[in-house]
């Protein structure tokens, strides 16, 4: 989607046990997460948009690798979400509900009524919008919108704290069984709901089992990074043909990720840029959709007209120019933003005059 922004508050409990070091491949994942979020809807909201005029099948290449991704974007994003949150779990639920549960509640209702207005000012964007108060309030509650992730982390947390005493294989095994269910299409999922429910699980594994993923972390190198590469290739394949598979698929993937990411941050370049991104997640992905929106509206109708070199330039490029564009624009104005845009009111302002580091959504 829990140790979000990182914002200098007052203690509110007793001391607890120091937290466990900040490991520099989570941010490093969580960083090239939120980018293959900004490609895919770069992707489908405004690349497969356009009237491409191609003899190569470009746009059905970029298609088909966003597919290909969408077994690990959110899984990994979850499960590493799940890792951070054992000390927010651990507190009272008085404490959990404000920091944790309110929190996320709040910033999904407060950017949600904000996309409902910016988007509305672009009409022919293609995404899910509420056109009323009623589709509003179905949005607010059972049916989220594409800021699902923030709905989904208040949820999540409530669940890990009403479950945490409950055995691991047991917490485990339902949230799979629920999964399983949703990839199967056995239950009704409108809008994001589906995705709320199948990566329940890979939260909770994050939670639950953190020291066999930073185990897995550790053992990272390029051998095993092909091995589960080829895994996640295969699972790929009986994916298309058994869409009940796809939540077995998904834990593959996540250890692809994680193996990735901690190859990844071997490179200081690399850990510097990505880890980076990964720790400032959250304006980038609450602002990303309006920016989008308004590059679509300026972008689609020279993209239309482009003759044929020029299109097959941007055929080939244009996904990720338009994903860093994105993305830098989001994080350049991020500063510009209230702090009351990415906390609770009470919290930004105990913090306002620190100066401000958005960490990840965790």
């Amino acid at each position: 989607m829990s140790d979000t922004l990182q914002l200098s508050t007052t203690a509110t409990t007793a001391p607890e046990r120091p937290p466990r070091p900040r490991e520099s491949w989570a941010d490093v994942a969580k960083g090239a997460c939120i980018l293959l979020v900004v490609l895919w809807h770069v992707i489908t909201k405004n690349y497969l948009q356009v009237d491409w005029r191609l003899s190569l099948p470009l746009p059905g290449a970029w298609g088909l690798l966003g597919e290909q991704l969408l077994p690990l974007r959110m899984p990994l994003f979850f499960a590493i979400s799940g890792m951070f949150a054992a000390g927010a779990v651990g507190r009272s639920w008085r404490v959990l509900g404000r920091s944790k549960v309110a929190k996320f509640g709040y910033l999904y209702a407060a950017w949600l009524l904000i996309h409902t207005a910016v988007l509305a000012l672009v009409p022919d964007f293609d995404t899910a919008r509420a056109g009323g108060p009623l589709e509003l309030l179905e949005q607010l509650t059972i049916t989220p919108s594409n800021l699902w992730y923030l709905l989904a982390l208040a949820v999540y947390f409530t669940v890990a704290k009403a479950v945490r005493r409950l055995p691991t294989t047991l917490v485990l095994a339902v949230a799979l069984a629920l999964s399983v269910v949703v990839a199967a299409d056995l239950l009704a999922t409108p809008g994001n709901r589906g995705g709320l429910l199948q990566n329940l699980v890979f939260f909770l594994a994050g939670l639950r089992l953190r020291p066999v993923v930073e185990d897995l972390a550790r053992a990272a190198s390029w051998r095993r990074l092909a091995v589960l590469g080829g895994g996640y290739a295969a699972g790929l394949v009986v994916l298309r043909l058994l869409p009940v598979t796809g939540p077995l698929v998904s834990v593959v993937a996540v250890a692809f990720g994680v193996t990735a990411a901690a190859l990844a941050a071997r490179s200081p370049a690399v850990a510097r840029v990505l880890g980076d991104i990964g720790r400032r997640t959250l304006p980038i992905y609450v602002l990303h959709m309006p920016v989008l929106a308004v590059c679509h509206a300026v972008l689609i109708g020279p993209m239309d007209r482009a003759d044929p070199p020029m299109q097959l330039l941007l055929a080939a490029a244009e996904p990720v120019l338009l994903t860093v564009m994105v993305t830098w624009f989001c994080l350049a104005l991020e500063r510009s933003l209230p702090a009351a845009l990415l906390d609770l009111p009470a919290r930004a302002t105990r913090v306002a005059a620190v100066p401000r580091q958005s960490g990840p959504v965790r």
